[in-house]
């Protein structure tokens, strides 16, 4: 039986370490998600759920802890969940059933139940969004797309600026400040893309797959370059990739997912050495080159 009993908003944060927590988070797309939570509980996959219901599943029975200051990456193929379930985090998906818990400093709250202001808040304070295309705005220069959540938020012009002229300075772009994104190679614009999330002062950083359009070199470089912000800044960064050799060099800790499902958690040579099942092992060899 399915369990439709209300649960907190919010928790203390007392004893934990978890930036973000992910409780049997159930995601399905369509007029009437609740439908599919039956055959969920089932154990029956996407494809058989889609027959017989016509909704999509996107997460299911979805669990993971991401600890504070770490990286944490999502990888699998196209369609396994893994960027479906990082926008649960901002509310950007539904979700059916579980939780999604944010650590605000103060207390665990769950974006899944909480109210509009207070996702409103997690929006615009404790979590940022990296994009895999980018996304600048083309009308404005790099200083004011990296000032953009800051207006938003309402924050003072004079702040603004100080607050644009320190992100620029971190990610080497201070002499592109007043360029347009299309003066910019894609490494460039990625890097504006981070100032800008950056700027927002969020502990938490969602990414998703940040690099995947650029040029091996450049992705590389990038890499290097967000392992180091990390480490300086200590934030807490939620990754999004379809690369295990990407996944094992910048996170500390892998969920690989398939169908919806996460189906191995675990340090890079966790999953490396012992892969739960064939799926993974294709991934490890890919990344041997055998």
């Amino acid at each position: 039986m399915t369990d439709t009993s209300p649960l907190p908003a919010s928790e203390a944060t007392s004893g934990t370490e978890d930036a973000i927590r992910f409780e049997a988070v159930d995601i399905v797309f369509g007029d009437d998600p609740k439908e599919a939570l039956p055959l969920i509980d089932a154990g029956q996959e996407r494809s058989q759920i889609l027959e017989e219901t016509g909704l999509v599943l996107g997460c299911a029975g979805a669990s993971l802890s991401v600890r504070r200051g770490e990286i944490c990456v999502l990888m699998g193929l196209s369609g396994s969940g893994k960027s479906t379930l990082m926008r649960a985090v901002n509310g950007l998906t539904e979700v059916a059933r579980g939780r999604v818990l944010v650590n605000t400093g103060r207390e665990m709250v769950d974006v899944v139940t909480c109210g509009q202001s207070m996702l409103r808040t997690i929006r615009r304070k404790h979590c940022a969004m990296v994009f895999q295309q980018f996304a600048l705005l083309p009308w404005r220069t790099v200083k004011e797309n990296v000032a953009f959540g800051l207006e938003v938020r309402g924050e003072d012009a004079a702040r603004i600026d100080e607050i644009v002229t320190e992100k620029l300075a971190t990610v080497g772009l201070s002499e592109w400040a007043d360029k347009y994104g299309h003066e910019l190679s894609g490494g460039m614009q990625q890097r504006v893309g981070l100032a800008r999330a950056l700027a927002t002062d969020a502990d938490i950083l969602l990414m998703d797959e940040p690099f995947s359009a650029l040029d091996p070199l450049i992705r590389s470089r990038l890499q290097d370059e967000l392992i180091e912000l990390q480490a300086r800044l200590d934030k807490t960064v939620l990754f999004v990739s379809h690369d295990l050799t990407e996944a094992a060099k910048i996170g500390r800790h892998i969920a690989i997912m398939e169908g919806g499902r996460i189906v191995q958690h675990g340090t890079p040579d966790d999953i490396v050495d012992n892969p739960a099942d064939d799926y993974v092992a294709e991934f490890v060899a890919h990344m041997r080159g055998g």
